[in-house]
């Protein structure tokens, strides 16, 4: 097996505002392997957002390629790009994005609905993924129940759901205090080392950061630092 998950070559996105075009991404070259859990920092606007939704089949580019297991996904119809959104890619947001009137075990259940897994398989991957995140006996709580940092480990049990190749996380620790951040980065980085779990993280927080092993830094749509970390 390749062991690069994630090449990008020559990724252009332009928007157009008024009359105005604006370009958060510009010529940006990147390859990440598998395995890695790659932080992205930069100032606001300097294309941290776009490039997650790009990687993540959510956005499209205006021109380069974006290969995702060997496949350049750039010219991918719509329906195709939900396909690899349901089955590659894992999603992490800063505001959780749990669905309120469902409990823990049926917000990660939600993903594998159009997966194809039948019902009693949906609900025991549920139940193992909640306790792998350290949840287990609280999966018939609903998100009003849980504190935030609990509820952001919800959202990693579902992301994790489908068994994805990547996982993108968009400020995962943002709206956290100083004890579930860590709880948070504790998990991912245990996801990462001991699962082998791919994560690209897009994040402000410098301590955050820190915790990885690659530090992309983008700047007017380009990244201008890429280092490894010592861990």
């Amino acid at each position: 097996m390749n062991n690069t998950l994630l090449k990008i070559e020559n990724l252009t996105k332009t928007y157009k505002i008024g009359k105005r075009s604006v370009q958060p991404l510009s010529d940006l070259d990147l390859v990440v392997e598998r395995g890695e859990f790659v932080s992205v920092m930069g100032p606001s606007g300097s294309g941290k957002t776009t490039l997650l939704n790009i990687v993540g089949c959510i956005d499209r580019a205006s021109s380069g390629c974006v290969f995702l297991d060997g496949v350049d996904v750039a010219r991918f119809s719509e329906a195709k790009l939900y396909k690899i959104r349901r089955d590659k890619i894992g999603f992490v947001f800063q505001s959780f994005n749990l669905v309120s009137y469902l409990n823990a075990r049926e917000n990660v259940e939600l993903s594998m609905e159009l997966s194809g897994k039948f019902k009693g398989e949906r609900r025991q991957r549920a139940l193992e993924l909640l306790s792998l995140v350290g949840l287990g006996g609280r999966e018939l709580h609903r998100p009003s129940r849980l504190s935030q940092g609990e509820q952001q480990r919800v959202a990693i049990a579902r992301a994790l759901a489908n068994d994805p190749a990547l996982i993108l996380a968009d400020e995962p620790t943002g709206n956290l205090d100083v004890a579930n951040k860590g709880e948070i980065m504790r998990l991912l980085l245990e996801l990462n080392q001991r699962q082998g779990t791919t994560i690209i993280m897009v994040t402000h927080d410098e301590v955050v950061a820190s915790q990885t092993r690659r530090l992309l830094y983008l700047q007017d749509g380009k990244i201008v630092k890429d280092r490894q970390q010592k861990k």
